[in-house]
């Protein structure tokens, strides 16, 4: 669960000129929505085959997280400033608060720091190492080391251009998930209607 959070709250926005990470904390800051697919396969140690997954996600800036796993089978999950909602196969929500799982809520604080780049935050958690490649590439490796996140993860590595294109996120187990993030799309820049419905439970 926590790496989905990870994965949602790091989609990363903006058009990038000069790739510094300055720049782009300043650039992912300044996107209200973000709209995108995304395919994660899951390499399980010992498993020949990746589990793969696929769907949508959503990050409105005064809302919170939308990800929507299409398949292999339905999946809704939605994170706002006070609570996770998770919502499988046309169950009844499944609501954790701040109060009843604090830890939980110190992750939302922190995946905010990595959805808008906060470098203070980031490199108070992580060793930081951003490397801009050709063509206005740019990779960022982060190596866990502050708890819990030092018990999950040897390291996360976001790479992208114009948008964040790719996850990878290798945990203690040996696990390797991949996310590959595409049609990222920052307009309209206002949720619709229907899109505002989806953070109602």
């Amino acid at each position: 669960m926590i790496k989905i959070l990870i994965a949602g709250f790091v989609l990363l926005t903006g058009s990038v000129q000069a790739v510094t990470l300055d720049e782009l904390q300043l650039r992912f800051s300044q996107e209200p929505v973000v709209r995108a697919d995304f395919t994660q396969q899951r390499q399980i140690k010992g498993m020949v085959k990746p589990l793969t997954s696929n769907g949508q996600m959503l990050i409105a800036q005064d809302k919170g997280l939308w990800w929507h796993q299409v398949a292999p089978f339905p999946l809704t999950m939605v994170l706002d400033e006070t609570r996770m909602v998770q919502v499988m196969n046309g169950q009844a929500p499944q609501i954790v608060t701040a109060e009843t799982n604090p830890q939980m809520f110190q992750f939302n604080h922190l995946l905010r720091a990595l959805f808008q780049a906060d470098r203070q935050v980031l490199e108070q958690n992580f060793t930081v190492a951003f490397t801009s490649l050709p063509e206005e590439q740019w990779r960022l490796v982060l190596i866990p080391k502050t708890s819990p996140l030092d018990k999950l993860f040897n390291d996360i590595t976001l790479r992208g251009g114009t948008f964040l294109d790719g996850i990878e996120l290798n945990d203690r187990q040996g696990d390797v998930t991949r996310i590959t993030l595409s049609n990222q799309r920052l307009t309209p820049r206002t949720l619709s209607d229907d899109e505002k419905q989806r953070f109602v439970f």
